[in-house]
């Protein structure tokens, strides 16, 4: 870990190659009146808007919407099967059909999903969320794009595994985008002191305003939960048609990335920013994702108060998307998943190619202080919108 004491508040840094831009954001989080005991960053950190992905800030009374993200309640869901490895034209099959029940990219299903299966809405004000359900109804059950994955997965012992990689859809970009521009009206009418240019305009959490942001972004992240839920249900339906058999699955696990909630850190209850970022309490079970065709990992938390209990959400970043396609070579990053079924089939592809992404072997060993790794799991085939 280093620590750069040039702000208000130190920096705490597990991550060794962060962009200058990335350094300054996190320069301006360091210097917000409300940012308390100091910033940390996770070894897959890169510029984000605003704030770093992979960032952590910890808050006195108020929320940031810039500071959890446009994709509230993103993360990672993953299951074991009884099943072993398919063969090739099995996977083919498999993958197959879940495109054909999993809308991916912009799309979304033709019908809404039942009520019984969203977040609870009775109770409180959230007028994103009232104004955007039946759509939401529709996107239930949908990967989206960028960096989701729907990934077939292999352990040590040749058990068959499930990983989803996916969030709350257009939802959570309408929750933020609204709460981010009513945060930046009120810190200009307040005279607030957060310089416009860092993009990180506050709610206090007691305020109406702040109060009804949280309501939403709960439900968020609930949704989130709920949409990654109902693909894996999809998926076993898939594996089980294929397969003409019954077969186990055991426990979920889940972790979100991409949320702010209320915890005590150095004796204080301060509100928790993780952008890109995960929970890893003492004990905790959660998921870190390699890029495309490279090893993800099932981690258990160490508690390090340091990172306020936090770890990399997956491998992060390296290069843009521009870049990654105009940079890479798409004979060699096809190279580099031999033996998987994935979905780097042309030079548009390559923004998600593994190249375009730091080494997740790295990533682990600078977190070693954050979590433990229980299972390294190995790709086999992917889905991607």
């Amino acid at each position: 870990m280093k620590v750069d004491v040039s702000q208000n508040l130190p920096i705490k840094m597990w991550v060794s190659d962060l962009e200058d831009v990335a350094l300054k954001q996190a320069h301006n989080l360091a210097n917000l009146p409300f940012a308390f005991h100091h910033i940390a960053l996770m070894p897959d950190a890169h510029m984000g808007y605003g704030m770093p992905i992979g960032g952590v800030m910890a808050a006195n009374g108020v929320v940031v919407p810039n500071a959890v993200g446009v994709d509230i309640g993103c993360g990672m869901y993953a299951m074991q099967t009884s099943l072993r490895r398919p063969d090739e034209e099995t996977l083919k099959k498999i993958l197959s059909k879940i495109r054909g029940r999993i809308p991916v990219g912009f799309a979304k299903h033709r019908t809404a999903r039942m009520e019984t299966l969203m977040p609870d809405v009775s109770g409180k004000y959230m007028p994103i969320v009232d104004r955007e359900y039946f759509k939401a109804r529709q996107s239930l059950g949908t990967l989206g794009g960028g960096n989701h994955f729907i990934e077939l997965q292999l352990d040590v012992e040749g058990n068959l595994w499930v990983m989803i990689h996916s969030g709350s859809r257009n939802l959570g970009k309408q929750v933020a985008d609204h709460y981010n521009k009513v945060a930046k009206r009120l810190n200009k009418w307040w005279h607030a002191g957060v310089p416009e240019s860092f993009d990180l305009a506050f709610l206090p959490i007691d305020s109406f305003e702040g109060q009804n942001y949280i309501n939403e972004m709960e439900f968020c992240t609930e949704f989130a939960l709920r949409n990654r839920r109902e693909m894996m249900t999809q998926v076993a339906e898939v594996l089980k048609e294929v397969h003409n058999r019954m077969f186990s699955m055991f426990d979920p696990i889940n972790i979100a990335h991409n949320y702010a909630r209320m915890e005590n850190h150095f004796g204080k209850n301060v509100m928790v920013h993780r952008k890109g970022a995960t929970s890893a309490k003492l004990g905790e079970i959660g998921i870190i994702p390699g890029s495309q065709g490279t090893t993800s990992y099932i981690v258990e938390g160490r508690g390090n108060t340091e990172s306020f209990q936090s770890c990399s959400h997956g491998a992060g970043r390296r290069m843009g998307r521009k870049q990654a396609c105009r940079t890479l070579s798409l004979e060699d990053e096809q190279a580099k998943m031999k033996g998987i079924l994935h979905s780097i089939n042309g030079e548009k592809n390559l923004d998600e190619a593994p190249g375009a992404y730091k080494d997740i072997k790295v990533v682990m060993e600078r977190q070693r202080t954050l979590v433990d790794i229980r299972l390294r799991l190995q790709p086999i085939a992917v889905v991607k919108g």
